[in-house]
């Protein structure tokens, strides 16, 4: 149990059968009346926002987490193998439990699988991945970086817009987060 005098940025509590990430928190104290926390909770299984006032130290279940680091083995019929490296356990996931990050995952990567009573509810990716261009326009004498964007196919299909000058075969450096280009890998 939690009070929720404790809520903090990132703190997990379950409400009515649902796990939820503290998004934002206010303690209230008004000049009458008790005091209060309002807070701004969001679903870490849907991504639903909702706010919520609770009375001042009250208390709340709060949701152990686990986080284990799993490398991405292989795919088998539509499902991503994952191996966690210290017990060689293989755990198997869909897209739909990845989410949008699966189209940068390659053989090899490492990702933080996210837990909560043996059900899987994130996956996250390495903030920036850096992956090879499979197909692009052909970059043309005198494109510069400030000259504007082209799509661009990576080796995992996923596609992001990329700098002019970007050729096919380069390796280039992409933030999982908003799909954007972040620079050329040396």
């Amino acid at each position: 149990m939690i009070s929720s005098n404790d809520f903090r940025t990132g703190t997990t509590i379950e409400l009515d059968g649902q796990v939820w990430r503290v998004v934002e928190f206010l303690h209230v104290k008004p000049g009458k009346g008790s005091a209060f926390v309002r807070t701004k909770l969001k679903s870490v299984r849907n991504g639903n926002l909702v706010e919520k006032t609770f009375r001042a130290g009250e208390s709340v279940q709060q949701a152990v987490l686990e986080k284990s680091n799993l490398q991405h083995t292989y795919v088998e019929s539509g499902d991503y193998v994952f191996m966690n490296m210290t017990s060689f356990e293989e755990t198997r996931l869909s897209s739909d439990q990845i989410g949008k990050g699966s189209k940068y995952l390659k053989e090899g990567m490492e990702v933080n699988v996210i837990f909560y009573k043996e059900e899987v509810l994130e996956v996250e990716l390495p903030i920036s991945v850096t992956l090879k261009v499979t197909k692009t326009d052909p970059g043309v004498k005198g494109d510069t970086a400030s000259g504007g964007t082209k799509p661009a196919i990576l080796e995992t299909g996923a596609q992001v817009m990329v700098p002019l000058f970007i050729s096919e075969g380069e390796m280039i450096k992409v933030d999982t987060r908003n799909d954007s280009y972040l620079g050329r890998e040396n």
